[in-house]
């Protein structure tokens, strides 16, 4: 860009130049006049032409450092080969991160699952690469930090009118009365037939992983009531 605007400037002058000229055909000028106006423009060129030249050469050494640098690639597969790694090894190292990144945002539980396939990614040498140590030692821990897991199972107390289903379909337990089963198999210590539960009974209400609610969301969606006589 600098290279151009000299060019620029050697234009402005021969323009200026051409100006005078013709501007000198309307008013007479002295041959002393003549003399300065020529000296002082052919100072300029020599100024301008001298910038040029370093310009020109600072271009070409420009040019001979880069053919000397290595190459994105090279230098890369330098980083890699640090840490004992092939360029495959990065590759597989970053989908394992996109995919616990993303597993961590929904909180698919259990967390300490999700805990131990960070520690399991900080202790790899790869996880020293500038392109994986913030996310991996810091942004991914933060986001773990800052997850409130639900407990893993919570007590509820029969009240007068309840039923399994029921009981499954509250929001703060299911939110989906097909996962009625959950409960009944959690609490078989109790419970004899899954029609018959009493009041001032506790049952434990364990957390659904992420199988069983699709399971039960599916079955949801399917349900189609029986039509009225």
């Amino acid at each position: 860009m600098k290279y151009f605007k000299y060019f620029a400037v050697l234009f402005a002058l021969l323009l200026t130049l051409s100006t005078t000229m013709v501007a000198q055909e309307e008013k007479e000028m002295t041959e002393e006049e003549w003399q300065n106006e020529i000296n002082r423009l052919t100072q300029q060129k020599a100024d301008l032409s001298k910038e040029l030249e370093s310009l020109q050469g600072s271009v070409n050494n420009l040019k001979s450092k880069m053919e000397g640098m290595q190459s994105y690639e090279d230098c890369q597969n330098e980083n890699y080969a640090m840490v004992g790694a092939s360029a495959a090894d990065v590759d597989a190292f970053r989908n394992k991160v996109n995919n616990l990144e993303g597993m961590i945002k929904r909180h698919e539980s259990p967390k300490e699952d999700r805990q131990a396939a960070l520690d399991a990614l900080k202790s790899s040498k790869i996880s020293a690469l500038p392109e994986f140590y913030s996310t991996v030692h810091v942004r991914l821990q933060r986001l773990l930090d800052a997850w409130q897991e639900k407990p893993k199972e919570i007590m509820y107390t029969v009240v007068k009118g309840d039923y399994l289903w029921k009981i499954a379909k509250k929001p703060e337990h299911y939110g989906n009365g097909f996962a009625w089963p959950k409960i009944y198999k959690a609490n078989r210590d109790q419970i004899k037939n899954p029609d018959l539960i009493y009041p001032k009974q506790v049952f434990k209400i364990p957390n659904l992983t992420e199988d069983e609610k699709a399971h039960y969301d599916k079955l949801r969606a399917n349900y189609k009531p029986a039509p009225e006589q």
